[in-house]
């Protein structure tokens, strides 16, 4: 697809943005106007532009596909199953990093939302939490603010639930100091739920946790951790979800 590049050669640097003058022929949200030029629905005198910022001729003139009156602009929010030893994006990452993870061709092909994949959904798009590199299981990333601060913030409410593979020989106690009792770095944690999946799995539920915490905790009652996975952030699951695929939150999924 060509940008209308030449549009704008020469403009003097007050010349206004295309979303401006989208959103005001179209009377629609400069968020919107945005998408639509993202998706490749706005022409320049013939030419579509997709790229975001650019400016134009005042008296250009601008076309808007029909499709785009019969978009409705919302944010989404998208969950990612992590493989082991992926290195994550890091927490403050950029649109590129996401991009690499969150692609069209990596979406689960079982995914029941209806929504259709598009480049506008990975703009503004944040992570909310992150996993160490050798942690896999569920990342979360959204467009909306208020998901983001519930997901990330330090006073969180949310429940975060991980499946664990340990060696070892648990100490007597070990159970009763992984749930309430044990300390690190000279702060007392908060209460956890902890109990055994198999011989060789625990579940652990916390709700806020450091670095490393998991292992760390398992290492101070006789446990070494082999394996962990992050299967629930609040009330939605990782699911069937495969490892390196993703999908969309559905409607009746809330964080």
């Amino acid at each position: 697809m060509h940008e209308a590049s030449g549009q704008t050669r020469g403009l003097a640097k007050e010349s206004p943005r295309l979303s401006k003058l989208v959103s005001q022929l179209a009377q629609c949200s400069r968020r919107e106007a945005d998408e639509w030029i993202e998706n490749g629905w706005v022409s320049v005198d013939g030419v579509v532009v997709n790229r975001l910022g650019a400016r134009v001729n005042p008296k250009a003139k601008i076309k808007i596909k029909d499709i785009a009156s019969a978009h409705t602009s919302e944010s989404v929010s998208i969950v990612f199953n992590k493989p082991r030893d992926l290195p994550g994006p890091p927490a403050e990452a950029g649109r590129e990093a996401i991009a690499a993870l969150i692609r069209a061709d990596n979406r689960w092909s079982d995914d029941p939302t209806p929504l259709t994949f598009q480049a506008s959904h990975l703009r503004g798009l944040a992570q909310a939490g992150k996993l160490e590199a050798d942690e896999g299981g569920m990342l979360a990333f959204t467009q909306e603010g208020s998901v983001a601060r519930r997901l990330s913030g330090g006073d969180s409410r949310l429940e975060k639930e991980y499946h664990v593979r340990v060696e070892g020989e648990l100490a007597a106690d070990g159970l009763d100091l992984l749930r309430h009792g044990l300390s690190l770095d000279n702060v007392k944690l908060p209460r956890a739920q902890v109990s055994w999946l198999s011989d060789q799995q625990m579940r652990f539920v916390l709700l806020a946790g450091k670095k490393g915490q998991i292992q760390r905790m398992c290492e101070l009652v006789g446990l070494q951790v082999t394996d962990i996975k992050r299967v629930r952030i609040g009330s939605v699951s990782l699911g069937k979800l495969p490892p390196g695929q993703w999908r969309y939150l559905r409607e009746d999924e809330r964080f």
